[in-house]
């Protein structure tokens, strides 16, 4: 029985896209959820990975590479990768929601298959893989678990990427797959590769037309054992009568040394094919005994027992057909629902296209292959019409051809083969005491195993129990309430910002879960925060540091600037904490930013003597030059400045003011008036720069100069020049 436990996600936003609806199922490292993308409209498989390993940024690094490297891969038999990211607390990967159920499904529900409807079912997950393996990806956790049938039939895998994160930071190094498909050398810890993929898809054969994985145990390191230190048997021994060449390919497949499988998923694509394509109709349907179906179908999901009924399926499987596709004669096979009160499976029926002569529904097989006629009648009471050739003593519709009897004949001997090779006696034969004892101790077991089982399903280790609260509690207080509930517990150390050290996180499966006491509860202890060095970032542009503070994820602080002399503008001059500082993600790095050297007023030295004029610019900071020439200037004294280059505005610290000095006013030579008139001599004397005054005696009735002063000298520019006027 499934409980059912409240799911804090479900009805939630992760993102601010993804719409969580439901709780499809939850594994060993994360819960997958039934969701819709509000964005484009469309539901999808939001794969939410557990709190532990969402606390390991490498983790998380290294999930959304190979989250990229997988949404590269686009094949119609590959499940796709439509988004990853970390929300909060929460990281996440969204895939391509496929709404239909999983092979695991269909071989809990039929047991054993046919090899057609094995090898059909089996040819678009190599085809998957081939396409994978091309593109530089590995699986490494190929099980019936991910191999998805849709509704209308298509079969995809799912799961790339995630497999090879986590075991590239977990402590479970490559153990990361279900134990009963895992590769040897990934047992034993080596590298995986197509190979490694290559082996699992053979157990998954295996498993399919027999019903069961070829290893099992008490334990998952005893099937981990068997892996590294046994060889698979060939399926033909639970299957009598099956084709060598299925036997070959599934022993190829599974080979214990990786050199001697398939090199990758093109290569065993190519002899699937093959040998679809050239075996026998007879060869194909043949139907696995009734045993395997018994056995299987009523829920034997592995040996290993790590099958659990996969939440999110709430109804039986609808109906599928899967085409033959490489072989070249039509052929369809058709799934049926699950069998129930009142539900009939309606008969499979085989039609071949190749040889149609040679009809007969599938149940209805000929004794040869360990079937019973009789047994197989029809409703009404006639049998299916099989040719000779198969040995029921049937009639044959047309006559065998040459090649068809060769054929025939390496079945039949075969068939011989294996029937010769199975003891004829039964325990019906011998004593009947012996017989009577055997049964009582049988029913003795089973009654001491009955026991057993209810103990231990109703009180003892496998009976249910709720996980209890154990946040923000000292390890042992967290122990002594998981021991005082009934559970196991074990400790993993984890980075967390909010915690304190030495308490516990959290707990996996979380507080509030029913799980059975036997499971082990991990309890994730706190660390403390993780800390980081601040980088350095003193002579980086702001921007740069800005970038830098980003990468390492931390947040920027308060910016303040200053006039520096040397650093150019928008250089960062200090920070604070220091650069190496130990600090969390998101601690305020303050900055200390250049504006560049200080601009100087440039002080007004015109007019000003030389000297003075020197020392007010020195005073200022800057640097005065004076320039080659000096000017005349009739304003200025000689020695002072007469012109300043730049006279206003602003310079930095040593730069240059050129000034230029007076040389004084210039000196004109006076002409002689005397005598002239008045106005005349006025005018020819201001044209030379001269002021003019005028001296009137008596009047200056006549307008005569009669005197002049200075006269026929060289004087300043400028200078006033008496004219007496009579």
């Amino acid at each position: 029985m499934q409980e059912k436990v409240s799911d804090s996600l479900v009805g939630s936003l992760v993102d601010n896209r993804y719409r969580v609806n439901s709780k499809l199922a939850r594994g060993g490292m994360s819960t997958v959820y039934l969701a819709t993308d509000q964005r484009l409209d469309r539901d999808v498989a939001l794969k939410v990975l557990h709190p532990h390993l969402v606390n390991d940024g490498n983790f998380l690094d290294r999930l959304a590479r190979e989250a990229r490297s997988a949404a590269k891969l686009s094949h119609p038999h590959v499940v796709g990768v439509l988004d990853q990211g970390h929300d909060g607390r929460t990281a996440y990967l969204v895939m391509e929601y496929i709404k239909g159920h999983t092979l695991r499904d269909v071989i809990n529900e039929r047991g054993a298959l046919s090899p057609r409807l094995a090898l059909a079912l089996i040819d678009p997950v190599v085809e998957g893989l081939g396409a994978a393996h091309d593109a530089g990806l590995i699986h490494r956790d190929v099980k019936p678990e991910n191999v998805l049938i849709a509704e209308n039939g298509r079969i995809k895998i799912g799961d790339f990427g995630l497999a090879r994160a986590v075991t590239t930071t977990t402590t479970t190094g490559t153990l990361i797959g279900t134990v009963a498909y895992l590769s040897p050398e990934l047992v034993l810890g080596k590298p995986a590769d197509a190979r490694s993929d290559i082996y699992s898809t053979g157990i998954m054969l295996y498993e399919m037309l027999t019903g069961q994985q070829p290893f099992d145990g008490e334990v998952p390191i005893q099937v981990a054992y068997q892996h590294v230190n046994s060889t698979v048997a060939p399926p033909s021994g639970l299957v009598p009568g099956l084709a060598e060449e299925v036997d070959e390919l599934v022993q190829w497949c599974t080979a214990n040394d990786p050199d001697k499988r398939p090199v990758d998923g093109n290569a065993l694509l190519s002899e699937l094919r093959h040998i679809r394509t050239n075996l026998s109709d007879a060869e194909l349907d043949l139907q696995p005994p009734a045993a395997l179906h018994a056995a299987t179908a009523a829920g034997a999901a592995g040996a290993t027992g790590l099958h659990p009924a996969r939440p999110g399926i709430a109804a039986p499987p609808a109906p599928v057909r899967l085409p033959s596709a490489a072989a070249p004669g039509s052929h369809t096979e058709v799934l049926s629902p699950v069998e129930g009160p009142g539900v009939q499976r309606p008969t499979e029926v085989i039609s071949h296209t190749s040889n149609p002569t040679t009809m007969f529904p599938a149940r209805q097989l000929p004794a040869k292959f360990g079937f019973d006629a009789d047994a197989d009648a029809d409703e009404t009471g006639s049998r299916s019409a099989a040719p000779a050739a198969y040995g029921d003593g049937g009639q044959s519709q047309r006559p065998l051809s040459k090649r068809e009897q060769r054929k025939q004949d390496r079945v039949d001997e075969r068939a011989r083969s294996r029937a010769a090779a199975t003891p004829l006696r039964t325990l019906r034969e011998g004593n009947a005491r012996r017989r009577g004892v055997l049964w009582i101790v049988i029913l003795v077991i089973a009654a001491l195993l009955a026991t057993g089982a209810g103990w231990f399903f109703g009180m003892g280790p496998g009976s249910p129990g709720t996980v209890p609260a154990v946040a923000n509690r000292t390890v042992a207080e967290a122990q002594q309430l998981l021991q005082g509930a009934g559970f196991q517990s074990s400790t993993q150390d984890v980075f967390d910002d909010d915690i304190r050290a030495g308490l516990v996180v959290g707990s996996d499966p979380e507080a509030g879960t029913e799980i059975r006491k036997y499971q082990q509860v991990s309890l994730f202890v706190s660390k403390g925060p993780q800390l980081f060095p601040l980088p350095q970032l003193p002579g980086k542009s702001l921007d740069a540091a800005k970038e830098a503070l980003s990468g390492a994820e931390m947040a920027l602080g308060k910016v303040t600037e200053k006039f520096d002399e040397e650093a150019p503008a928008g250089t960062v001059l200090a920070q604070s904490p220091a650069a190496g500082t130990q600090v969390r993600h998101g601690t305020p790095v303050s900055l200390t930013v250049s504006k560049g050297p200080q601009p100087i007023p440039v002080p007004d030295v015109r007019g000003e003597e030389q000297g003075a004029a020197f020392r007010a610019i020195e005073a200022a900071g800057l640097v005065a030059v004076v320039a080659d020439e000096t000017v005349n200037d009739r304003k200025v004294p000689k020695g002072a400045v007469v012109k300043q280059e730049p006279a206003s505005g602003t310079l930095t610290r040593g730069a240059t003011v050129t000034l230029t000095i007076s040389a004084g006013p210039k000196l004109v030579k006076v002409p002689n008036y005397i005598g002239e008139q008045v106005a005349d001599a006025r005018e020819a004397l201001e044209k030379r720069g001269f002021e003019v005054r005028v001296n009137n005696i008596l009047g200056g009735f006549f307008g005569t100069v009669r005197d002049q002063d200075p006269v026929d000298v060289e004087v300043p520019e400028g200078s006033v020049v008496t004219l007496t006027v009579v």
